[in-house]
């Protein structure tokens, strides 16, 4: 009989995560390192990569570093290929590399727009597609999508949620496209409001009030909180999920 425990367990298997330089990724790694998995963190500004490095190695298992824009499908491929290199296999990724910006819609210059979808979206599609090349049957891809991919934004942020609204499209088409024929499931999460670089810009009193009237818990997620749905989503625990996307939101989307 299966112990309920082992379903969460990441043991022998390897992660890819990308934007692990700051904010949600650093969880996700040092999360995935805790659950057993060897880790490569992909980041553009890998001077901030070490902290993780040692986080990740202080749970036991492996690490490595390797620069990534995944805006550029060449980097990616070269993210894919260094991690095989390094530990001859990928199992998991977890798409978290992304850009928000919140500029009235009528004052968004044509750069600003395609910044943001060219790292959401386009980005997470090419680092999904280098990746999904050398994956086996079994493995799992996570992008993090967003709550404002599902409901309105409090702040004008056409560029970043169409961007999160596309990656939710994009997930249940590649869930379509590899589950079945590859044998890998494609999931994403849409987070409500976390502590990260992102939400740091919104002034405290206003992001407060806006979650008090959107959230029926009425506060921000915890990190912790994040981490526990990628690990669910990485491993055995959700074999039979995809093409879904869960919202880890204090209710926001059901509100």
């Amino acid at each position: 009989m299966t112990n309920v425990l082992d379903l969460f367990r990441l043991d022998g298997r390897v992660a890819v995560v990308t934007g692990a330089s700051s904010g949600l990724g650093v969880g996700f790694a040092r999360a995935l390192g805790q659950a057993g998995a060897d880790v490569v963190l992909a980041a553009r500004r890998a001077d901030r990569l070490e902290e993780v490095v040692r986080d990740v190695r202080g749970t036991g298992r492996r690490a490595l570093t390797v620069t990534t824009d995944v805006s550029d499908p060449e980097q990616c491929t070269a993210l894919a290929e260094a991690a095989v290199a390094e530990f001859g296999r990928i199992d998991i990724l977890v798409n978290n590399a992304g850009v928000g910006t919140a500029v009235p819609a009528l004052h968004e210059r044509p750069e600003e727009f395609r910044r943001v979808i060219d790292v959401n979206l386009n980005g997470a599609y090419w680092a999904a597609q280098a990746c999904a090349r050398v994956m086996e049957p079994g493995s799992s891809i996570i992008n993090i999508a967003s709550v404002l991919g599902l409901i309105k934004s409090y702040a004008p942020q056409a560029a970043y949620a169409a961007s999160k609204a596309g990656l939710i499209g994009l997930t249940r088409d590649l869930a379509q496209q590899w589950s079945g024929r590859r044998g890998i499931r494609v999931n994403a999460i849409a987070p409500g409001y976390f502590a990260s670089e992102m939400t740091a810009q919104i002034p405290p009193d206003k992001l407060m009030t806006f979650i008090g009237n959107t959230s029926p818990l009425r506060r921000l997620g915890e990190q912790h909180e994040l981490d526990a749905a990628v690990v669910f989503l990485a491993g055995p625990g959700a074999s039979y999920i995809t093409g879904s996307t869960l919202a880890v939101d204090g209710g926001m989307s059901g509100h």
